[in-house]
């Protein structure tokens, strides 16, 4: 345990070193610090004017739109929509974004990534704790302005749903960036990403179980903490899987 220890210190210097000496030490650390340090900003700002109910009106009249007007307990748009976005709202529930995240660890650990596997449940777990925390110390009811289409029970502000799936799936997205190749391919990982966490979040309001400053909060908590994983994934050593290429020059070398 120690030996192994020792070996991923001396990893995480090395990759340090190689930051300093290509002068992406401080270009990276700046930015991943300013993004975390931002989007902490926009939180504490934003759990500032809910607290204060400035927020509360906006919220209610949003929800109250996506209704309607002689049948409140029925959302606007087609019959299906409904269904849409209760399936998109379980792709920010536990047990989905659990078993996303075992594959996911899974695929880099057969992968030879161990570090990149770690640091994806340490960022994972640590996200889930801090949203649970998060709830507690605000504890803003649901809102009651409308009808509930999904059973809930938890505090409202930040919305865990949308908090998870920025962990999650950004989590992820930055993990894999680390270990594709090619531009491409990073922006594609990165944008579903971004796109699944998008519409998870805005399930959440379409079906009334929370207010949009929740969802937004969520949106915000979930990106600092993505943020921060990016700045510390930097100095975690990360070989790039094969490519198409690679392994057709592999069939094809002599001997």
């Amino acid at each position: 345990m120690k030996t192994a220890l020792l070996k991923f210190f001396d990893a995480v210097k090395h990759r340090g070193d190689y930051l300093r000496r290509h002068r992406r030490w401080e270009v990276l650390l700046a930015a991943g610090l300013s993004l975390a340090l931002g989007f902490t900003y926009l939180f504490v700002e934003l759990a500032d004017e809910i607290t204060a109910g400035e927020t509360q009106l906006l919220d209610e009249r949003i929800l109250v739109s996506l209704r309607r007007l002689d049948d409140p307990e029925v959302p606007i748009g087609p019959a299906w929509l409904r269904g849409t976005m209760l399936d998109l709202t379980a792709l920010g529930g536990p047990a989905v974004l659990g078993m996303i995240t075992i594959a996911i660890v899974g695929f880099f650990f057969l992968e030879g990534q161990r570090r990149v596997a770690l640091l994806t449940i340490a960022t994972v777990g640590g996200g889930g704790l801090a949203s649970v925390a998060l709830k507690w110390i605000f504890a803003r009811p649901r809102p009651d302005v409308v009808p509930h289409l999904r059973e809930v029970s938890s505090a409202s502000f930040p919305s865990g749903h949308a908090m998870s799936s920025a962990v999650v799936y950004l989590t992820v997205g930055v993990m894999f960036m680390k270990t594709v190749r090619g531009g491409w391919a990073k922006s594609y990982v990165l944008a579903w990403g971004i796109l699944l966490t998008l519409l998870v979040g805005l399930s959440r309001i379409y079906l009334g179980v929370h207010y949009p400053s929740d969802v937004l909060g969520g949106w915000l908590a979930g990106l600092c903490w993505a943020s921060g994983c990016w700045v510390i994934g930097q100095f975690i050593p990360s070989r790039p899987m094969p490519t198409a290429d690679d392994r057709t020059r592999e069939e094809t070398r002599p001997g």
